[in-house]
């Protein structure tokens, strides 16, 4: 007669057998553990940014503030824009902010709600002021781009070629320089952005840059968005939906933005 078997191992069995029999009968199932989220940005000052080894910025307050009121505490993770974007492409449970809507990208995510207002421009130098009354004037100058983001994206998307009019970086501030070394001619920018590095190295956007064309239709003009990659489920999206709208509603969302704008 075979030994019984200690009161662990028995206990062990015991639980194994009951779940495989919780999956084997209708009606039954195993609780659902909550769903592990990377949440992914860029540097995109005043936005999203690293200052002193800390997430900071407009949209990154207003992400936190949403998941402290939804009880998720997630942690953040910064990255060039276009690994970012391809990793909430391509993986799913991936929260990525601050990100354009654009028609280009309305269905390759689930978009949860707006986060911080931008307005998009091509700009130039004030000592070597370009003036455009149309997109296709901009087809004879250089362009400094950001690879993989909205502008980026908007301009290939009307037919200017990266290589010949789009010089690509990874980086926003690298497109200022670019400017202002006379590499470019122009250089596509969310205005806050654009104002806040051009402010960092000292200078003053007032005096050196000029708006030669403004594009609203680069994504929209409610500001820029959270979303989720397609693989996350619904009810994931819907209760961030309804944080970011709790915060909306009980004027966290107000202040945040007061102490940035």
């Amino acid at each position: 007669m075979p030994a019984a078997a200690p009161p662990n191992r028995r206990n062990a069995v015991t639980r194994l057998l009951g779940a495989v029999g919780a999956l084997a009968c209708p009606g039954l199932s195993l609780a659902a553990g909550p769903t592990e989220l990377r949440i992914l940005t860029e540097e995109l000052p005043p936005y999203n940014m690293m200052q002193d080894d800390k997430v900071t910025g407009l949209s990154t307050e207003i992400v936190r503030a949403v998941l402290e009121t939804i009880g998720q505490p997630t942690a953040i993770q910064v990255m060039p824009w276009a690994r970012a974007y391809n990793t909430a492409l391509n993986e799913p449970n991936v929260l990525i902010y601050s990100i354009s809507r654009t028609a280009q990208r309305e269905k390759l995510f689930k978009w949860v709600g707006v986060v911080a207002p931008t307005r998009w421009y091509l700009f130039a130098l004030a000592a070597r002021p370009v003036k455009l009354t149309r997109l296709e004037d901009a087809r004879k100058y250089q362009i400094a781009t950001v690879h993989e983001d909205a502008g980026e994206q908007y301009l290939a998307s009307k037919g200017l070629l990266l290589g010949q009019n789009l010089q690509s970086s990874s980086k926003y501030e690298l497109n200022y320089e670019k400017l202002k070394q006379g590499r470019v001619d122009l250089w596509i920018s969310n205005e806050l952005n654009a104002l806040y590095l051009v402010r960092r190295t000292g200078d003053d956007p007032a005096k050196l840059l000029v708006r030669a064309l403004h594009l609203p239709d680069v994504g929209s003009e409610e500001g820029l968005n959270m979303a989720f990659s397609l693989g996350t489920p619904d009810a994931v999206v819907e209760r961030f939906r309804k944080g970011l709208e709790t915060i909306k509603k009980n004027g966290s969302y107000e202040r945040i933005q007061k102490r940035w704008l």
